[in-house]
């Protein structure tokens, strides 16, 4: 971020291209798109993170927040309630935040459960045999490795499955899921959405905390249509292709490796170049990938309101997961935060949880706790749609 900043003050004070990208060793293409970026974003051009498509409460003041992490810290055993007490005895002039506010900063830091609900044991999904570009898209970090600045750079890669395209390569910082967002809304917009998208279980794919796996980033691709796969645990060779591009981008653009994060993002842009345009691959009869990948033809529109007309409520789910169900707040994961959920009474006092077509749980009016449905995203998760430009989701 810091060098990427560098570099478009020093273009912007009227410093010539070619001088600078000489300068901070990257290739003029790179400089270019550095600097559209920022013309086109400004500074949150520059950096990793993330526009989500969600909704946002106004956002607790950074000083507030940490005196909640302190208190925590200096009392394990105090809930929402108690810290909320003590920081109106401390500073009786300022604003307090709502309880479920500070149990949102709690449970964002891993502070407090999530109520007890069972972790989710992994257990992969059924896998696609896609044919077609955009099908179906594979993605992963490849391993971190250290930079000559001292800095960890964890690569995060998307590939498309039937024609070994390769859509992106980003040198991150690291593997929070607010980056990954970034990423793949920027493939979206460039390369138009896929049908389904493979990856392995872990963050930021999938949670281990939450309904069947689900993280807010694949909750994110559900939205838009776009199905998930996951390989089964210890199994890396169910994501083949895209690990033996990994041995490939391991050889040619991180050894060595560069000496911070935006020439190592110039190295990784002549790879995706390299790969795509220059070198024969044997498994597509000696073609490139670019001779055979076509962008998709769903483009990416961000998100609609989802609406729920077949169930008694429609309800948005707080930003420390929870629904407010009358006086009742029921705990359902942070995974759906900003997402609206609908509520439908399936017997006296019985209540179904659904998110789009997906039942997710029951709760009653006594304990008031999700109790999980059947998996929807096991051994029957979201088959290939047979139409060039549709994608359908179970109803």
């Amino acid at each position: 971020m810091d060098e990427r900043m560098r570099f478009v003050a020093r273009l912007m004070e009227g410093e010539k291209m070619a001088v600078l990208c000489r300068e901070f060793d990257i290739s003029r293409k790179t400089g270019y798109k550095l600097f559209n970026r920022y013309k086109h974003s400004g500074i949150e051009g520059l950096t990793d993170r993330s526009r989500r498509p969600y909704r946002h409460a106004n956002r607790l003041p950074f000083q507030i927040e940490q005196l909640i992490l302190q208190l925590k810290e200096k009392h394990a055993s105090w809930g929402a309630q108690k810290i909320r007490d003590k920081i109106k005895l401390l500073h009786s002039r300022i604003q307090l935040p709502a309880i479920s506010t500070v149990h949102a900063v709690l449970y964002r830091k891993g502070l407090v459960s999530n109520g007890g609900r069972p972790r989710y044991k992994a257990q992969g999904t059924m896998l696609s045999q896609a044919n077609r570009p955009n099908d179906l898209w594979c993605a992963d970090y490849k391993g971190e490795f250290m930079l000559a600045d001292r800095r960890e750079c964890y690569p995060l890669t998307i590939t498309d499955f039937a024609t070994r395209f390769l859509l992106c390569c980003d040198a991150l910082g690291s593997t929070q899921e607010m980056f990954a967002f970034t990423v793949f809304e920027r493939a979206f917009k460039d390369f138009g959405l896929p049908l389904a998208i493979r990856t392995d279980n872990g963050i930021p794919f999938a949670s281990r905390s939450a309904f069947f796996g689900l993280s807010k980033l694949s909750v994110w691709w559900l939205r838009l249509g776009i199905g998930i796969e996951r390989i089964k645990p210890g199994n890396p060779q169910q994501n083949g292709r895209h690990e033996r591009m990994h041995l490939t981008l391991k050889k040619e653009a991180t050894k060595p490796a560069a000496n911070n994060l935006l020439q190592q993002q110039a190295k990784f842009d002549q790879f995706i170049e390299y790969y795509n345009e220059e070198r024969p691959h044997q498994a597509l009869q000696g073609r490139c990938p670019a001779q055979l990948y076509r962008p998709s033809r769903r483009p990416y529109t961000g998100l609609s309101d989802l609406e729920y007309p077949f169930h008694d409520l429609t309800i948005t789910v707080t930003t420390c997961g929870r629904i407010c169900f009358g006086r009742r707040k029921i705990n359902l994961s942070a995974v759906f935060a900003g997402q609206n959920v609908g509520i439908k009474e399936v017997a006296e006092k019985i209540w179904l949880v659904s998110f789009m077509h997906y039942d997710l749980g029951f709760f009653d009016h006594e304990t008031g706790r999700v109790e999980c449905a059947p998996n929807p995203f096991g051994a029957k998760l979201l088959p290939m749609s047979q139409e060039e430009n549709g994608y359908h989701l179970p109803g």
